[in-house]
């Protein structure tokens, strides 16, 4: 059998949006081939072929995954599609018999990125190797905890690394499966320059229906690839049936799909300069007008100390979040930003009247 292809540099530098695919579980060796012949008929050859082989389920009595015999079918993979696999890992078990089954690529998923313990096992059972590893965000939104995990293995000499979004529960958003919140994994991407960011769809909308703009919108916010779940016969799936498409609509998605180049990896023209730079000068002006404002803040602090008043009132922040509001609005600001700058300024405008409070108080002492 001739040799697989290879990923070179990952985590350094991959070349393209990279497009991971392949059912939620692996089921059957009969199911395997048919997802590679339907993407071979489909002429959509994925970067890398996933298989779910251990299923971390919430209650007892669903479907684990078929375990360690389960790697034996990557082989069909390897003989039809000459492509890279990759599998989840739990704990420091499963990684070692993916190493002793040459799994290409191992992933941490969200439930186990919560437990340091468990990932620090993992960590240790790679160490040594220099298997490429990608690391799910953890199912809360605590980028700490996800930059941790990536942490855990580059600490133990693994540099190949990538991160998986896959979102975050939320239990009263009913839009998703789990909520994108895009704004973690492009702060994990300013923190961590040169950490490719994979975006995981499947997860995020929970019914395929919402796949192709899901994975827009990752493309447009300059995430570096997808992770989506592909099956013969979703319907049929022994896991997250709803959320994975057939071969032929993985290739419908793909082809849908208006793929970005990062600006990273071309000279910006002296418009996208000249832009930027009237960006900066706004900036600037806007920091000063702030400054200017909680210059009146602290007056305003410094009348309430001497007339004894508290420092929230309820009215005026009421009448305030109103108006401004309305008036973002008005000036083609949506609703939700509006609300989200206000709190953020009157939650520094409350910090600076009480610790005046506090420092008078401290005096009378």
């Amino acid at each position: 059998m001739k040799e697989h292809k290879q990923i070179k540099d990952w985590g350094l530098g991959l070349k393209g949006p990279t497009i991971i695919a392949g059912p939620c579980s692996a089921e059957t060796p009969e199911q395997i081939e048919q997802i590679c012949i339907e993407m071979k008929e489909n002429n959509v050859i994925p970067s890398m072929f996933r298989a779910g082989i251990w299923k971390p389920r919430t209650r007892p009595g669903s479907f684990e995954g078929i375990g360690e015999e389960g790697l034996k079918w990557m082989e069909i993979v390897r003989h039809h599609l000459n492509i890279p696999i990759t599998v989840e890992v739990g704990n420091a078990a499963h990684a070692e018999i993916a190493l002793r089954n040459n799994v290409d690529v191992v992933w941490v998923g969200a439930r186990t990125t919560v437990n340091p313990f468990a990932v620090q096992e993992i960590a240790d059972a790679l160490r040594g190797t220099d298997i490429p590893v990608m690391v799910k965000n953890p199912m809360n939104p605590d980028l700490d905890l996800w930059i941790g995990a990536l942490e855990r293995f580059h600490a133990v000499g693994l540099t190949k690394l990538a991160a998986i979004h896959r979102g975050f529960s939320d239990a009263y958003d009913k839009r998703y499966r789990n909520k994108p919140n895009w704004s973690m994994p492009m702060h994990l991407k300013r923190v961590w320059t040169g950490m490719e960011v994979i975006n995981d769809p499947s997860h995020i909308v929970g019914k395929r229906d919402g796949i192709l703009e899901i994975s827009q919108k990752a493309m447009n916010f300059g995430l570096d690839g997808l992770m989506i779940e592909t099956h013969h016969d979703p319907d049929k799936a022994w896991s997250d049936a709803k959320q994975q498409v057939t071969p032929a609509r993985l290739k419908e998605i793909l082809d849908a799909i208006e793929f970005k180049r990062p600006l990273e990896s071309e000279q910006p023209s002296e418009r996208l300069n000249d832009l930027r730079r009237a960006v900066d000068h706004m900036d600037d002006q806007l920091l000063d007008i702030l400054q200017e404002r909680f210059a009146v803040i602290d007056q305003i602090g410094a009348h309430k100390r001497e007339h004894h008043l508290s420092v929230f009132q309820s009215d005026r922040w009421k009448e305030v979040m109103e108006s401004r509001t309305q008036k973002g609005v008005a000036k083609n600001l949506s609703e939700k930003f509006m609300k989200e700058l206000l709190y953020c300024i009157h939650e520094e405008s409350v910090k600076r009247q009480e610790k005046q409070l506090r420092a008078a108080d401290t005096v009378k002492k």
